[in-house]
């Protein structure tokens, strides 16, 4: 996780994982994220809870119990979408009348042909129905269309006067859902435009079919062309969050914790994000190992992917920690290298580096973890704090024309879309058509993983990792104080609850939703 975040006068603040320091700071250098100070503590020490907690993931687990009530997934009939974090055409995302849920409503515009079009997963295909919160301050009725997949379901549905824009009714529509991502699509169809829209709610959500997970349903993932693909060789798109540093926020990842991500959120992978310095694995590289060993162990429990994350920050030179990393990969590969569950994510953001320093890096590990596991794909870290060079005045090109010298590998790239705008969104596009990228880290603030959400921006990049097939992974799932880590503060230390909205931040809202909407797995 990096940032720059400039303040008045001739120096920068550092967030980061470092005490603060004066210095200049262009528009391009980001630096890393520290938590708040009291949440720093060494993992010797962590107190009693803690110390329970990493205890209870350093033992081999078994496969997760049924959940206790507290830990229930939501019922599917509970699935909303609001409507402020879907794509919205000539309308805008307001709050200025009382009673909505989320963060918000859509106000139409008063014209023909506004909509709202919502991204809804079904875990399997089906009936479902359609619930539209909505307001009309109006005595006039505001017909709308609705499409599901392109295909009219209800055309002219009325959505008569409530009789006060903070008065909220709701209108239904059955369809037929198919399994996996689907999108809906309510369209205004008068001049009138449509009402003020809060949310939609489905009761086709809800985790895969058992003895359908993810992992289950993939196999062995390897890279085909440009793209990520499972074992009947068809490219597929995984979805899902990251940890925050595990020697601040370890406490976060919990039996109840895991089982939410894998059957609340719907999530396909977890990256295990382990920081080298930092007061992380060369601290302690045993006990740092053992903890990597055991959250493996509790993401293959649930059926999900398990990126093994080497955060390495500063030094931004990945050869810095070589000899570490041959060490531990080793161990790693030894351990885990018979699952079909895992990916290696060999150097988080190097900075401060020629890509032909990262690429002699990759070359000299890559063959070390492939002497015992030579199957699981390696993720490769590019220049400039894995923006492909963007952020040091690069490009993708530097790659296209000198790959690593290796096969089943990708190219990592991250963004904070807040701070990343159209020059990083662009470069992603453009490299995904030349190189296989995955998105292992993103938020929706700026490059601080703090301020406020640009879901406008996120939702662009969604867009283009949807349609290119880019997988991603969102920073963080924690209840660190900034605005990217999901849960609201407390949500750890407590143990929950760990289910549903309630606990979320808006960001940790917005992305839940998007995961919930997985891939549809393609296998034949």
């Amino acid at each position: 996780m990096t940032l720059a975040v400039e303040s008045p006068g001739c120096y920068s603040i550092r967030l980061g994982k470092f005490p603060f320091s004066p210095g200049p700071l262009t528009n391009r250098q980001r630096r890393p994220m520290r938590p708040s100070r009291n949440w720093l503590r060494s993992l010797g020490g962590v107190g009693t809870l803690a110390a329970a907690l990493l205890l209870g993931l350093t033992t081999a687990p078994t496969a997760p119990a049924a959940p206790t009530a507290a830990e229930a997934p939501e019922a599917a009939a509970a699935v909303t979408h609001e409507a402020e974090n879907a794509v919205i055409s000539q309308g805008v995302a307001e709050s200025n009348h009382a009673g909505f849920t989320g963060s918000g409503f859509v106000n139409y515009n008063n014209s023909t042909g506004s909509h709202v079009e919502w991204t809804v997963s079904a875990a399997q295909a089906g009936s479902t129905t359609l619930t539209f919160r909505y307001a009309n301050g109006t005595a006039v009725d505001r017909p709308m269309t609705v499409t599901v997949n392109g295909a009219v379901v209800a055309a002219g549905r009325a959505f008569p006067g409530t009789g006060a824009w903070t008065s909220w009714n709701t209108a239904t529509v059955t369809a037929d859902l198919r399994a996996g991502s689907n999108t809906v699509r309510a369209t205004a169809t008068t001049a009138n435009g449509g009402p003020n829209v809060d949310s939609l709610a489905t009761d086709a959500g809800g985790p895969p079919p058992v003895g359908r997970t993810p992992v289950e349903i993939n196999g062995q993932l390897k890279v085909c062309g440009t793209k990520l693909c499972n074992q009947y060789g068809k490219p597929i798109q995984l979805r899902g969050m990251s940890t925050h540093g595990l020697q601040w926020y370890n406490q976060c990842v919990t039996t109840g914790s895991l089982n939410a991500l894998a059957t609340d959120w719907n999530a396909d992978v977890l990256r295990i994000s382990m920081y080298i310095q930092e007061g992380g694995y060369e601290t302690d590289p045993r006990r740092f190992t053992d903890l990597v060993h055991s959250i493996i162990e509790q993401a293959t429990a649930r059926g999900m992917y398990a990126i093994v994350d080497w955060h390495m920050l500063t030094p931004g030179d990945p050869h810095h920690n070589l000899a570490r990393a041959k060490t531990f990969f080793t161990e790693i590969a030894q351990r885990h290298g018979n699952k079909n569950n895992l990916l290696y994510e060999i150097a988080n953001e190097p900075s401060g580096v020629s890509w032909s320093r990262i690429k002699s890096y990759a070359e000299q590990l890559i063959p070390v973890i492939r002497q015992n596991d030579p199957d699981t794909p390696v993720l490769v870290g590019t220049r400039a704090w894995s923006s492909l060079g963007v952020s040091e005045g690069a490009s993708e090109t530097e790659i296209v024309n000198s790959p690593v010298n290796a096969s089943n590998i990708m190219y990592t790239f991250h963004f904070y879309a807040a701070s990343h705008d159209s020059e990083y969104l662009d470069t992603l596009s453009r490299a995904a058509d030349k190189l296989p990228m995955f998105v292992t880290e993103f938020g929706t603030q700026t490059a601080s993983g703090d301020g406020a959400d640009n879901f406008t921006r996120s939702q662009q990049y969604i867009d283009l990792m949807a349609s290119k097939k880019i997988s991603w992974v969102n920073w963080n799932y924690s209840d660190d104080s900034r605005s990217g880590a999901v849960f609201k503060g407390g949500t750890c230390n407590s143990n929950g609850p760990w289910t549903g909205t309630g606990p979320l931040k808006p960001a940790g809202v917005w992305v839940r939703d998007r995961i919930r909407s997985a891939d549809n797995f393609p296998t034949g």
